[in-house]
């Protein structure tokens, strides 16, 4: 099993996944390579919730132009976890 803080990378701040937070939804960024498993066990762990659902996305990265020599170059790819708390719960980290 990894490490609860080597799957969770970031909190994504976005307007979007703030407007999720009213509904105790939260977003995150996370390893390429976690599994739903391992994102639910991470949270629960971290911040002491309980999770009801995860549900995941991959991004691909952009290729972007480098305009000095004309060659390609791309972002990473990413991954973001939408993880669902229980009734009552909430993250602190968001909180203002």
């Amino acid at each position: 099993m990894k490490d609860p803080r080597d799957v969770i990378l970031a909190p994504v701040v976005s307007e979007k996944s703030y407007e999720q937070l009213e509904q105790n939804v939260y977003v995150f960024e996370v390893h390429t390579s976690a599994s739903k498993p391992e994102i639910r066990h991470a949270v629960e762990s971290i911040f002491d919730v309980t999770v009801t659902r995860v549900n995941t996305l991959n991004r691909k990265g952009k290729v972007r132009r480098n305009r000095r020599n004309n060659t390609l170059g791309k972002r990473p790819d990413t991954k973001r976890a939408i993880v669902a708390l229980a009734e009552g719960d909430s993250i602190q980290i968001f909180e203002t």
